[in-house]
């Protein structure tokens, strides 16, 4: 039993010893194996890098793009704005204009009116004193033999225009 004592402790340091250098040996292949799962990675990692600064710059250049587009098409409503408020100044100054006219066309015609109203008024009266003038004329030419002593007829005319003064405006 000695003897296979012994050689079973030697052969246990000989499975040891070959237990250690196949670890040495496994672990050299897992160092290796290590290295290059790393180095992949950081490969990886350079690769994702590259296509994140990829997309910053596609995206910076789509909002660069997008700035002077929104800049040309402000510049455009601005200038719209401006001719529409000019557009309105004009309206405004137009509209001013002709609700004045509109004003003094309205005091015209109430002025018209009004003078219209006092000839009507005054031609009916002045009817009625020609026609007392008129009547009291022809009693004269009745009265008298000769028509043209009997009718003072500047005195009737003079009393027509003085009734009516609108009518007949003495200069």
């Amino acid at each position: 039993m000695a003897s296979s004592s012994g050689s079973g402790s030697s052969g246990s340091l000989s499975a040891a010893t070959a237990a250690l250098a196949a670890a040495a040996g496994t672990e050299e292949e897992l160092r290796a194996l290590m290295e290059q799962r790393r180095a992949k990675r950081m490969l990886s990692n350079r690769e994702s890098a590259r296509r994140s600064r990829m997309r910053k710059q596609r995206h910076l250049d789509d909002l660069t793009a997008q700035a002077a587009h929104l800049r040309r098409e402000n510049a455009h409503v601005a200038t719209a704005l401006g001719l529409t408020t000019q557009g309105l100044l004009a309206v405004d100054a137009e509209n001013a204009v002709l609700r004045t006219q509109a004003a003094e066309l309205a005091a015209r015609l109430a002025s018209l009116n009004d003078i219209l109203a006092c000839m009507n008024t005054n031609a009916a009266a002045a009817a009625g004193a020609v026609a007392v003038s008129l009547t009291a004329a022809a009693a004269a030419v009745s009265a008298s033999s000769d028509p043209y002593l009997a009718f003072d007829g500047a005195t009737a005319l003079d009393d027509l225009l003085r009734s009516c003064p609108e009518m007949f405006p003495l200069c």
